[in-house]
C-alpha cells in the first residue's frame, strides 16, 4: 500500500466515522460520486482531520444494538470505549487508529519537556532537582524529590521566609498537563484565596523541572512554608495526556508518610476544569492554614464538625 492509498483509506474511514448514522435525501448516489473529493483531499496535500478530536462520548460503532439511545446515554457518563465493536475478531480500523493516536500522546507528554517560556513569562522562580536528564528522572524517582545545595539556596534566596502558602508548578509526568492548565489555575487559586484574606505572591511561585511529588516536602523545609501546593503533571493515560494534579500538605517534610498529603486530581478540560479546581483548592489552602492540619487528619477534622 503507497501513501496515497493510505491517505485514502483513513480519509473515508474518518468520513465514515463523522457521518455515521445520518441520513441521505438521495440513497441512489453512485460510489463514483464521492471520489472526487477523496483525491481532490488528496492532491490538496492538506492535514488530515484529528483523529483525536472525535468525543469517545458520542462515538458508537455498534450495529443494530438492541437500546441505542440507552448505551449512548451509559457512554455519556464515561470517555471508556465502549461500543466500539469489532471486524471478525479484531477491533476496528477506526478504533485501532485511535488507540494508538492516544498512546502517542501520552508518550510525547512523558518525553517532552514543558515550554521554558511559559513558566518564565509568568515570572516563577525556575529550579531543577538532582535530575539532570529526562531518563535519569524516569529511572531515579528519588533524584526527582531533592534539590542540589545551589539549587536550595537559590529557592531561599528568591522566596519569601516561612509564607503561609507557598505554591509551586513541576513538570512531572505530563508536560501536556502543565502547559493547557497553569495558566488558568494559578489565577483561579489566587482570586479564590481572596474570599479568604489570603494570597501569594506569583513572583514567588516556584517552577520545578523533572518534579516529582516529594519534591515539596524539601521545598517545605528550605522555605518553612505552613502550606505547600505542588501543581503537577499527572503520569498520561488513553483518555487523556493533559491531566494535573495538586498536592497539598501542611508542613510537609521529607519522608513523612503519603497519608499527610491532600491531593485534588483529574484536572483537565475533561474533568475537573482548572478554574473550577482552582476556586476548591483555595479552600483546601484556607482550611489547611486555619485547622494547621492536612490529609487523613484534615479529613478526621472535617468529619468531626459535620
Amino acid at each position: 500500500m503507497n501513501e496515497q492509498d493510505l491517505k485514502s483509506m483513513i480519509e473515508n474511514i474518518l468520513s465514515e466515522m463523522t457521518d455515521k448514522g445520518k441520513k441521505t435525501e438521495d440513497s441512489t448516489v453512485s460510489a463514483s460520486d464521492s471520489k472526487p473529493n477523496t483525491a481532490e483531499a488528496i492532491k490538496s496535500d492538506e492535514v488530515l482531520d484529528d483523529i483525536t478530536k472525535i468525543d469517545l462520548r458520542k462515538q458508537f460503532l455498534v450495529p443494530h444494538p438492541h437500546d441505542r439511545e440507552g448505551y449512548l446515554k451509559m457512554k455519556s457518563f464515561t470517555p471508556a470505549r465502549l461500543g466500539m465493536w469489532r471486524s471478525g475478531v479484531r477491533y476496528k480500523t477506526a478504533s485501532v487508529l485511535r488507540f494508538r493516536a492516544d498512546h502517542a500522546a501520552a508518550q510525547d507528554a512523558v518525553f517532552s519537556d514543558v515550554d521554558p517560556e511559559i513558566p518564565k513569562s509568568m515570572g516563577f522562580v525556575m529550579t531543577q532537582t538532582m535530575c539532570q536528564s529526562k531518563d535519569e528522572y524516569l529511572t531515579r524517582p528519588d533524584h526527582g524529590r531533592k534539590f542540589s545545595d545551589e539549587m536550595a539556596e537559590k529557592i531561599r534566596s528568591n522566596t519569601q521566609k516561612s509564607p503561609k502558602i507557598q505554591m509551586v508548578v513541576g513538570d512531572g509526568l505530563s508536560s501536556a498537563a502543565i502547559e493547557a492548565n497553569v495558566r488558568e489555575i494559578i489565577p483561579a487559586i489566587k482570586q479564590g484565596l481572596k474570599v479568604y484574606n489570603l494570597d501569594f505572591d506569583e513572583k514567588n511561585v516556584i517552577y520545578v523541572k523533572y518534579c516529582r511529588v516529594g519534591a515539596e516536602d524539601h521545598i517545605g523545609e528550605i522555605t518553612g512554608a505552613d502550606v505547600v501546593c505542588l501543581l503537577v503533571g499527572e503520569r498520561p493515560g488513553l483518555v487523556t495526556a493533559k491531566s494535573m494534579s495538586a498536592y497539598i500538605a501542611y508542613k510537609p517534610t521529607m519522608g513523612m508518610p503519603e497519608a499527610r498529603r491532600t491531593v485534588v486530581s483529574n484536572i483537565h478540560d475533561g474533568g475537573l476544569p482548572a478554574v473550577e479546581a482552582g476556586a476548591y483548592i483555595a479552600e483546601l489552602l484556607d482550611k489547611m492554614v486555619r485547622l494547621k492540619k492536612s490529609g487523613i487528619d484534615l479529613k478526621a477534622v472535617e468529619n468531626e464538625t459535620k
